[in-house]
C-alpha cells in the first residue's frame, strides 16, 4: 500500500516559489486508482514524487509502512515502483530488447521479448532490434515504454497519461494490459488520465483541482458527477 501524508510541492518561478501540490493526503491500496482533474492542477507532478523524480518540499510517502521520502529513483524502483513517463525517454545506443531485459532485471530470450512486445500490439519481429530512438515515433515510444512496465512486474505501476500517442492501438486493447498486469503481480496500478474509458475502469478516482485533492471515493460516486461537469462545460462552449 501506497500513502501519502501532507504532500506539498513548491518550484521555483522566477525569484518565487510557485505553489502546485497543496497538503495532499492519498491512500493507494486499491487494484485501479485514477487520478484526473484539470490541466496543471499538480497531477503530474504528484506522479513524479511518488517515482521520486521529484521530492516533496513537504510531507511524508510511505510504502507498506516504510517511509520512502528520500529514497531514490532506483531504490524505489527496488521497492516495488513502475514508473511511464508521459512522455516516454529515448536511448539511444540501446536496443528494444535491451530496454525490455533492463526492466526485468534479467536477460530475457527473444521469445520473452516478443510476447511482452505482442502485448502491446506491435509486431515482435519489426521492433526487436530497433534503437530506443528517433526513429520510433511516440506511439511506438509509449506502447514500448507500457512493455518495459510490463516486464518489471512490481506491486505498483504509476502511468502519466497512457493514453497518450497510441494512435491505433485501441483503448480496449489498453485496458486489458491493465488487467493483465494487475493479474500478474496483484498489485496497485495508479493512472494519470482524463479519458473517460479509463476513468470507467478505476476502483477509486482522484479529482485534484488547484494542487489539493477535491474530492475523491469509489468510481460510481465520483464518475457521475465529472461526466455531468463536462456535459454542462460542453453545452456553455
Amino acid at each position: 500500500m501506497l500513502e501519502l501524508s501532507h504532500i506539498s510541492f513548491a518550484a521555483a518561478d522566477g525569484d518565487r516559489n510557485k505553489e502546485i501540490l497543496n497538503d495532499v493526503s492519498l491512500r493507494v491500496e486499491e487494484r485501479f486508482v485514477a487520478v484526473t482533474g484539470p490541466n496543471g492542477s499538480g497531477k503530474s507532478t504528484l506522479a513524479k514524487i511518488i517515482a521520486g523524480i521529484l521530492k516533496p518540499t513537504e510531507g511524508k510517502i510511505y510504502l507498506d509502512g516504510e517511509d520512502i521520502t528520500d529514497l531514490s529513483v532506483t531504490e524505489r524502483a527496488h521497492r516495488g515502483i513502475s514508473y511511464a513517463f508521459q512522455q516516454p525517454v529515448r536511448f539511444k545506443g540501446i536496443t528494444v530488447k535491451d530496454l525490455v531485459s533492463i526492466a526485468a532485471g534479467r536477460k530475457i530470450t527473444v521469445g520473452e521479448a516478443c510476447a511482452y512486445l505482442s502485448e502491446v500490439g506491435l509486431c515482435a519481429r519489426d521492433y526487436i532490434d530497433r534503437e530506443v530512438n528517433a526513429s520510433l515515433s511516440g506511439g511506438e515510444l509509449k506502447r514500448i515504454e507500457i512493455a518495459t512496465v510490463l516486464a518489471r512486474g512490481t506491486a505498483l505501476s504509476v502511468f502519466d497519461e497512457p493514453e497518450a500517442g497510441i494512435d491505433l492501438w485501441s483503448f480496449q486493447s489498453l485496458i486489458s494490459v491493465f488487467e493483465k498486469m494487475h493479474a500478474r503481480t496483484n498489485g496497485s496500478i495508479l493512472i494519470i488520465s482524463h479519458q473517460e474509458r479509463i476513468l470507467s475502469i478505476a476502483d477509486k478516482i482522484v479529482v485534484i483541482a488547484g494542487g489539493r485533492v477535491e474530492k475523491e471515493g469509489p468510481r460510481d460516486e465520483i464518475l457521475p458527477g465529472l461526466l455531468a461537469c463536462r456535459v454542462c462545460s460542453a453545452l456553455t462552449k
